[in-house]
């Protein structure tokens, strides 16, 4: 029995969708209706968890899932101690610097980032030896050029249609980010060819 932390959202059913049609069915993920966080199929030897995304990493590095699903910006930004086996090619967009088409950046100061990924935006900032003041927000990243909070942010951009409507725009990419298959390191010994199978098998509908 494979156990697979799946995120929760569009990203999730996305891969289920892979996953179903590489043969790991598991008929009661259908049912929007059902509350139940666990799915198993024992004919197929799959269980599946729907987690939130950014617990994937922790499921999986801690041994809780064999395998999971999740994007580049949460390894990036949390950096579980895994395996990443394969780009699924599915979920991109863009992490990015973005604010006021106007905006200058006065090197006097600190720059002001808000962002929900610090690691990355003082990693990204670091390289280019830039000195910034990080403001962690949980959501609305935008609204914080707009009341001054801060000078730019660093968010995933997928189709620009928000920061659009917020007269914002991108000024730097920081990474690509997409979809990633991942492996507990300890499972992919001991579980190595059955998770190969299933790397193999979205592989195959990778770009589908």
């Amino acid at each position: 029995m494979i156990n697979v932390a799946l995120p929760k959202g569009r990203l999730g059913d996305q891969v289920y969708r892979m996953l179903a049609e590489a043969g790991y069915r598991c008929d009661e993920m259908l049912d929007k209706k059902t509350r139940k966080l666990v799915f198993e199929n024992a004919e197929h030897t799959v269980r599946y968890f729907q987690v939130k995304p950014t617990d994937v990493g922790v499921y999986v590095e801690r041994g809780a899932a064999d395998v999971g699903i999740a994007g580049r910006d949460i390894l990036l930004e949390y950096e579980p101690d895994v395996y990443e086996l394969l780009d699924l090619g599915i979920g991109k967009c863009r992490m990015c610097i973005a604010g006021f088409p106007d905006f200058h950046d006065d090197t006097d100061r600190p720059l002001r980032v808000a962002t929900k990924f610090p690691h990355i935006a003082r990693a990204y900032y670091e390289e280019l030896g830039r000195d910034i003041d990080i403001i962690k927000l949980h959501g609305s990243i935008e609204l914080a050029p707009i009341l001054k909070l801060s000078d730019v942010i660093c968010d995933i951009v997928e189709t620009g249609s928000t920061l659009k409507e917020n007269n914002l725009v991108v000024h730097e990419e920081v990474v690509p980010v997409s979809a990633r298959f991942i492996a507990n390191k300890v499972s992919y010994q001991f579980a190595h060819e059955e998770i190969l199978r299933m790397k193999n098998a979205l592989a195959e509908r990778r770009g589908k």
